[in-house]
């Protein structure tokens, strides 16, 4: 599991053995793999590993092995954390060190924005001219289906129109095309594409006819797509396509190595920011002189949760009796004290869940 739970007691005798009884008791009920986390809820961690996810579009796959803290994975960085002494000097006061870490984010999420926001127009912008390409007859673009040979271009009295053709009615059509008006000129129709419910016809006839060579088309369920071969046109979308190709490949090194660098940066803020509210947490708890230990709880599997919770409040009820009976019994209404989402727990509890970020 990719699951954390990070507890504090006070680290006074007694305390320090109730968390070897704790450590004992899930030990040999195979509940948690505990370790201590040395101390000297932020939704841009999330953003920014959708963000990694979204760019690595073609390779999914790969993305746990670019979401890393330090050049490791998310769990042997919480498992093995140590405080930052060079970036987060403890000597500092507390007040620095959070403003510290909040600029740092704050710098990181700005960055993000405009950064991802510049990379997922131009996707978008790419994406908006592919989708032309794609579809059927009916609705896709035809400027990369036809070519300047395909017309009768530049004359006063021709032209030359598409005619979309189900497959069924391919030997009707070569019956029948050069009858359905007049003025057609014979043997100039020509297939020059197809997908799965028909095919795409030249035909070529004289300008005046063309409303009523429409019509009688219609009636045998022949459709005429309206296109006009406009070479430069044709020329500005293929330049298009490929300068957004060519942007967008230039784009996506320089960024994904800016998501992996900075999600490190602020996966490891993160983490420092839970060790400074189980530290905050405990001294407002626990009180003067600073005496605590703070240990890191893995659950073994989901379903040994309830059980662990369980063993728990009842080794740390004694910090806290009515948070403790509150707990271990449901069933007991306390005036002040909220349940569910917002259980009280008798020890320092915070919640580390990295599943977030699959």
């Amino acid at each position: 599991m990719s699951e954390f739970w990070l507890i504090s007691a006070p680290g006074d005798k007694e305390n320090l053995q109730a968390l070897e009884r704790m450590n004992t008791v899930t030990s040999k009920s195979n509940l948690s793999y505990n370790t201590k986390f040395s101390i000297p809820d932020f939704k841009l961690i999330k953003r920014m590993a959708q963000s990694v996810v979204e760019v690595m579009e073609d390779s999914k796959g790969k993305v746990p092995e670019n979401l890393l803290a330090n050049g490791v994975d998310l769990t042997s960085f919480v498992t093995h954390f140590e405080w930052d002494m060079a970036k987060y000097p403890a000597k500092q006061p507390l007040v620095c060190v959070v403003d510290t870490l909040a600029k740092q984010l704050a710098q990181i999420e700005t960055d993000l924005k405009s950064r991802t926001a510049a990379y997922n127009t131009l996707k978008t912008n790419l994406e908006n001219l592919e989708k032309k390409s794609m579809g059927n007859l009916f609705t896709r673009t035809l400027s990369d289906i036809v070519s300047k040979e395909d017309f009768v271009l530049d004359s006063e009295y021709l032209v030359t129109l598409l005619v979309i053709v189900p497959k069924p009615s391919y030997a009707q059509w070569q019956k029948t095309y050069e009858s359905l008006s007049d003025m057609v000129v014979p043997r100039s129709t020509k297939l020059i594409a197809e997908d799965n419910e028909g095919g795409l016809f030249t035909v070529t006839l004289f300008r005046k006819v063309i409303d009523d060579f429409k019509t009688k088309a219609k009636e045998n369920k022949f459709t005429v797509r309206e296109f006009y071969y406009d070479e430069k046109e044709i020329k500005r979308e293929r330049e298009e396509l490929s300068r957004l190709l060519s942007d967008k490949k230039q784009q996506y090194g320089p960024l994904l190595r800016w998501l992996k660098v900075n999600f490190s940066e602020a996966f490891i803020a993160w983490i420092h920011i839970k060790a400074l509210r189980v530290f905050v947490e405990s001294v407002l708890r626990y009180g003067l002189p600073v005496n605590f230990q703070a240990v890191l709880l893995q659950p073994h599997k989901k379903s040994s949760t309830k059980r662990l919770r369980e063993v728990l409040n009842s080794v740390f009820r004694h910090l806290d009796q009515v948070a403790a009976a509150s707990v271990l019994d449901a069933s007991v209404d306390i005036p002040g004290l909220q349940l569910g989402n917002q259980d009280y727990f008798p020890y320092v509890y915070f919640h580390i869940d990295l599943s977030l970020l699959d």
